[in-house]
């Protein structure tokens, strides 16, 4: 083992392939930043130019885009409640609290240190356990993805804050969209009134850019001046924002093994872990400042994203099923280059594997050392410009973004709804997180329960150790809070 990794290590510090890491990140970190664009858009862009490069190569620069696209998403999301992919939709909640507090800064540098620390931590816990972890990732079948995914929805009770019949009601509301289309159960149309845009159903990607980007400009138009508050000075140094990761620990390294656990469930991915690992740091931290500015809440997020891309690697190496949409690209890449996916990755050509490893932790320290030397110090001022030109950027951005993830005419006119449908919920106080959770975990609930019933119906989902083990995850989540209720009314009655 120490052989292959000194030879990936040989491999990944060569030129040019060490120029092609960083200018993957680079243009990562751009298209995570661009709304509607994403590491999935930039990767396939990318894909048919890596063709006269060596497999290695070419692997390398496609999973520097996606890492890069994991952290560029958070400087959208912390700057303008855009957040420029899935994956850091969570990191909105409390970062651009932070910034409309004057502490772009701040967040900014929490982000990029809570992003190099988290993926960094599930690479080197990949690099170790990598035997271990294959063999776990054997005993996930359609009872555990269901599982998983009503986990994420039962924390919709956690993270509503207010009326839970608003939060219970927006999540129900992004379920039922997830209803529209044809599923891939049973073929039979739903909902499409014959229209053939219909028919692939309602893009979640697009809900997610209309709730925040168009929803989010609709308010600002309201607003005179610039981002941040005219009578707030925008304070909080870039080490306090480093120092603020390193005095929580726990969270980072909670959020990012959660990452790294929910990446290796196929078909899950950053768009999932970033909830979870946020509504569990509101679980178990007594704090109300969650969603008004709280630090622990960007860590929480950007931890599990970053950690999430070592995670989604294990599937896609070993049996060729991809984590996510990004790593479907990069099956893609494997194949073309001639790269099998198997178990032979981790056997006689482990040096690939390492090689892909090595290279996410260099491609850390660069987001690193980026973000922390120029991002924040020069990032934040864009919290500055005037409102009249970012708007406009931004809706041509995100509707340009809407119409190219599929083509699809349809999705400008759902981007513009839902748009206006995320500024009347945040009017009202209906919860955008709880509405997002019913929409992005909709359709692998129902394809999973419908597989699930297949196999032997719920019955099946007590005969596996780890479905029960899930199923006691979901109960303690969903009836934790009223126990602790208990405990601390029979504490304090008399005796």
């Amino acid at each position: 083992m120490l052989d292959q990794l000194a030879h990936a290590g040989s491999i990944v510090l060569s030129w040019p392939t060490i120029l092609w890491l960083v200018v993957g990140l680079l243009f990562g970190i751009v298209v995570g930043a661009l709304p509607g664009i994403g590491p999935n858009l930039g990767m396939a862009v990318v894909l048919p130019l890596t063709v006269p490069l060596d497999g290695i190569t070419a692997i390398i620069l496609l999973i520097s885009i996606y890492s890069g696209a994991m952290y560029g998403g958070s400087i959208a999301a912390i700057l303008i409640n855009t957040p420029g992919n899935a994956a850091a939709a969570a990191t909105t909640f409390d970062g651009y609290p932070m910034t409309r507090l004057g502490k772009a800064r701040k967040a900014l540098a929490v982000s990029a240190t809570a992003s190099a620390v988290g993926g960094t931590l599930s690479i080197l816990t990949v690099i170790l356990l990598s035997p271990i972890l294959i063999e776990l990732v054997l005993l996930f079948g359609s009872p555990e993805y269901f599982l998983i995914a009503m986990f994420g929805l039962v924390l919709i009770t956690v993270v509503t804050r207010g009326s839970m019949v608003k939060g219970i009601t927006a999540g129900a509301f992004g379920l039922l969209l997830t209803t529209v289309g044809i599923p891939v159960m049973t073929f039979e149309q739903r909902y499409t009134f014959g229209l053939l845009e219909l028919q692939d159903g309602i893009s979640f990607v697009v809900a997610l850019i209309g709730v925040f980007a168009i929803g989010e400009m609709m308010r600002l138009a309201a607003e005179p001046g610039s981002i941040a508050d005219d009578d707030v000075e925008l304070t909080g140094s870039i080490e306090s924002g480093f120092w603020e990761v390193l005095k929580n620990p726990l969270t980072t390294i909670r959020s990012s093994f959660i990452g790294l656990g929910i990446g290796a469930v196929p078909g899950s991915g950053a768009s999932v872990s970033n909830f979870i690992s946020y509504g569990e740091a509101v679980r178990s931290d007594d704090d109300d400042s969650y969603g008004s500015g709280n630090p622990k809440g960007v860590i929480a997020s950007e931890a599990a994203n970053n950690g999430t891309v070592a995670g989604s690697l294990i599937p896609t190496l070993s049996f060729g099923i991809p984590g996510s949409g990004s790593t479907a690209i990069l099956l893609g890449g494997l194949l073309m280059h001639g790269i099998r996916p198997s178990p032979e990755l981790f056997g006689a050509e482990l040096y690939i594997t390492y090689a892909t490893f090595l290279a996410l932790i260099v491609g850390n320290v660069i987001i690193f050392v980026l973000g922390m030397v120029f991002v924040t110090r020069t990032g934040h001022w864009f919290t500055h410009i005037n409102t009249d030109y970012i708007i406009p950027l931004v809706i041509c951005f995100a509707v340009t973004g809407s119409f190219a993830i599929r083509s699809n005419w349809l999705d400008l006119a759902f981007v513009v709804a839902f748009g206006v449908l995320g500024y009347y919920m945040v009017q009202h106080n209906y919860s955008i997180i709880a509405f997002v959770l019913g929409i992005v975990l909709g359709p692998i609930v129902e394809e999973n329960l419908y597989r699930t019933m297949e196999l032997g119906g719920t019955s099946v989902l007590l005969d596996r150790p780890l479905s029960i083990v899930l199923v006691v995850l979901i109960a303690a989540v969903l009836f934790g809070p009223l126990v602790k209720k208990q405990l601390n009314h029979s504490r304090t009655e008399p005796v």
